[in-house]
């Protein structure tokens, strides 16, 4: 569950950057649903709502990319969202940050953990 601020940009935004299909939309929640069963639901919460560091619960989740060219494209998806874009290197994988239409941070990697074996935690992440 990711809540969010602006519940059509939201949905509309993470639609297309983890290539996935709605398949449950109401006034103020969205199911979307990816071609290996992932579910992400989204849940709009307003303008006024707290995304507060360090409390109980979800921070970050890491998408990963499907290839080279699907990476890219989260890229450019990214890009497109916010000028807060970042990108960070690991140990034979890369780590691209953005914002999603509430702000919140959005990670993408590639490769992933079953392809390259992560023997690090980015400094970035260790709150």
């Amino acid at each position: 569950m990711v809540f969010v601020h602006d519940h059509d940009a939201s949905a509309d935004f993470y639609q297309e950057l983890l290539n996935m299909e709605v398949t449950v939309r109401t006034t103020t929640a969205t199911l979307l649903v990816g071609h290996n069963g992932f579910q992400v639901y989204l849940r709009a919460v307003g303008p006024q709502a707290a995304h507060p560091v360090g409390h109980v619960g979800a921070q970050y989740v890491i998408w990963t990319a499907d290839g080279p060219g699907d990476f890219q494209r989260c890229e450019r998806v990214l890009r497109a969202q916010s000028d807060r874009v970042y990108t960070m290197h690991g140990e034979g994988f890369t780590v691209i940050e953005g914002r999603d239409p509430s702000g919140l941070p959005v990670l993408v990697a590639y490769p992933g953990p079953d392809e390259v074996a992560r023997l690090e935690i980015i400094s970035r992440y260790y709150v």
